[in-house]
Order: C-alpha cells, then structure tokens, then sequence
C-alpha cells in the first residue's frame, strides 16, 4: 500500500544551479506534514536534505515506541517517568509537537543519484541514504534517471539495465521493500521487461496538466507500475517562465475551483489523483502543505476532466537539456508542445485522439470524505 499524496522535498533551481538548504526548513515541512496527514515523503540523496527528513521521521517513530513500551510493560516506569522521558525526547529534537507514529505508517521515499550507477554502487549508496535518513529501510528505492555522470561531469556509460540489477541487490538484502525507476521512458521500460528483470513497482515523472503523458501512463496501467508525478503544477507559478501554455489564473481553472471552494493547485492535485497518478506536491510553507492535502472531499465530474485533460501540451517544464546527448537521455531532444494558438480543427482531432487512449486508463475512485488521507489501492 502507498499513500496516495506525497510531500516533495527538492527545493528546486536557480539560475546557479540546485537550490541548496539554508536552514532546517525541509524538517520543519515533514513534521508540518505528518501532522496534516501526509504519510508518504518523497526525497532522493541530490537534494542533500536526507537527513532533515529523517530526524522528523526517528522523532515521531521514537515517541510511538517509546509510549508502546508504557503502555504494554507498565512496570518499567509510570506516567511521571514517561513523560519526564518524553520531553527529553522533544527537546532534544527541537521540535514542540511530536506525533507517535510507528515506522510502518510512513512511507519514505529516496532515489539513487547518477554518479552511482555501477551495480557494486548501488548497494553502498543506498546504505549512505540509510545513514543519513536514520533508518533501516526505506519503502521504495529509485533510479533517479537512466543516465550516469560521473563526479567530474563526465559521463558514464554504464546501462541503466546494468544499474536495475543494483536496484535488485539492494531489495534481496531487504534494505528497500520495493525498487523502481524515474525519469524512464517507456521504451526503457520495456528493455526491464524483455531481459526478465524484477519490474519496476513505480515509474515517477513530470505530471502535470501541460505535460500529461497518455501513453506511458497506459502502459503502466497495463503493467501495473504505479506512476508518481513531480512538478504536479508544472510551470503555472512561475513567472520566469514565458513559455508556459497554461497559467494559474487560467479562468477554466479559476471557475473550476470557485466551484467547489478550492485553490487551482487543489484542482490540478485532485487531477492527479483521479488520473490514478500520486502527485508529489513540494512546500516549505505550512499553509500550502495543508491545503495540498485537503483534496479528498470533493470529486471532479467528467466534463472538468475533459477540460482539464485538453491543456495537455507536452510541456516540459524539466527537460534536463545539458543531458540531451547522452545515449540514454530519456526525452524526446525536439520541442516537445504545440502553441496555445491551435486550430479548432486542430483541437477537435486533439481530443479523439486523447479519448481512445484515455478509455486505456482505469480511473481511480479515492474518495473518502471521513479522512484527510486516502491509500490507494497499489500492489507493489
């Protein structure tokens, strides 16, 4: 079972190149999101922020057994005794409100960055990921791309098939459940399955309204890979975008969310989901990382979902261009979106052609309006 909404923790680029952690911002967001419900985390060790989320996930997980260990041998101390040791406990954390959860009620996520693409690699990367979250295991393991590079900038040209038998070692020694690749397209996939190699349980990739992908995510739902979706609001906030197709105060978004009391970022998560993709909404402001949770109490009927579905564009937002003449850059190297300014003859042969292979997709029905937090109903 994976929770059906993921907290992301890449604090994203600048012009200078990946945004690093000035603070203790990234911990402070995990625990604000236990505490609203989320309980999947998604990180990877290029974020450099591993262990910021580890040390909210030890706190909660500490305090959980820590009161089991009360509360079924009472001998061991009283309440007095326990609390004196709770305390100690939080103050040591520096943070003022902890919430007992056990470790299976956390769903942590980390992903396995380019330089370590050797298979007698992976293992020991995985096991630095470990160090630095503070765990004995994480719930799914990730290629991050397909492709390897080297410390220097130089590429390495070990295949990815190569690197999945890695993946596959770190699972048998049981230091992840479950393993599975990002950034893959699907001829990369299909290269896992014809070599008869364990099958990916996740594909995770830019999911958005402008970048919809139909066909990978058929074949996945084909081959039962569950699909997470970073950059879930693409380029609509970005103002140094100006290529962007589609913007937040878009008025088909604006209408949609006036009409069910909702904020546009609501709206496009709530997508996700419906679509049967576990989006991965990224904050650092406690405001947001409640509101992006708060999207299981209503349900889009299917004439916003046309709506929603025709601002497909195939728009990336992260085309990782400077990787665009490795032998395993995984994108197509041509732009990639039509204009806004199409045709209506255009649009019309858009939206057929978008209904056959949509009718592929099996939606997912999620509701539950006496939780803030759904699990999807994933085998992996």
């Amino acid at each position: 079972m994976m929770p059906a909404v993921a907290l992301g923790t890449w604090l994203g680029n600048s012009s200078t190149g990946r945004i690093a952690p000035v603070g203790y911002e990234t911990e402070q967001a995990v625990l604000w999101a236990l505490e609203a419900g989320y309980r999947h985390v998604d990180t990877a060790w290029s974020y450099h922020v591993e262990d910021q989320v580890g040390r909210p996930v030890k706190t909660v997980v500490d305090a959980y057994n820590l009161l089991h260990e009360i509360t079924t041998t009472p001998k061991i101390c009283d309440a007095a005794c326990y609390v004196k040791r709770f305390k100690k406990k939080t103050e040591r954390s520096s943070i003022s409100m902890v919430l007992p959860m056990s470790r299976e009620e956390i769903f942590v996520t980390t992903k396995l960055w380019n330089d370590a693409h050797a298979r007698s690699a992976v293992v020991p990367a995985l096991r630095a990921s470990l160090a630095q979250l503070q765990l004995s295991y994480v719930d799914l393991y990730l290629m991050h791309w397909p492709l390897g590079q080297f410390e220097n900038g130089s590429y390495d040209s070990t295949h990815y098939l190569e690197t999945w038998r890695g993946m596959m070692d770190a699972q048998a020694l049981n230091l992840t459940r479950s393993i599975g690749v990002s950034n893959f397209n699907k001829v990369m996939l299909e290269s896992i399955r014809a070599h008869q190699l364990t099958k990916p349980a996740v594909l995770q990739i830019e999911w958005n309204i402008n970048l919809q992908q139909p066909g990978l995510l058929a074949y996945c739902r084909q081959h039962n890979i569950s699909v997470m979706g970073y950059t879930p609001f693409g380029a609509l906030m970005d103002k140094r975008r100006a290529d962007s197709p589609t913007r937040i105060d878009d008025p088909q978004l604006t209408k949609m969310a006036a009409k069910y009391g909702k904020n546009v970022q609501q709206i496009l998560l709530r997508y996700a989901v419906e679509m049967g993709v576990i989006p991965i909404p990224k904050s650092i402001t406690s405001t947001r990382i409640f509101e992006n949770i708060e999207i299981f109490d209503f349900q889009l009927d299917e004439s916003e979902k046309w709506t929603l579905r025709n601002f497909d564009r195939g728009y990336r937002t992260i085309p990782q261009l400077k990787w665009s003449d490795h032998p395993f850059y995984p994108f197509e190297k041509m732009p990639e979106y039509t204009t806004t300014t199409t045709t209506a003859a255009a649009s019309t042969s858009t939206v057929n052609t978008e209904k056959s292979t949509q009718q592929v997709i099996s939606e997912v029905d999620v509701n539950d309006k006496s939780a803030r937090m759904n699990f999807r109903d994933i085998k992996i």
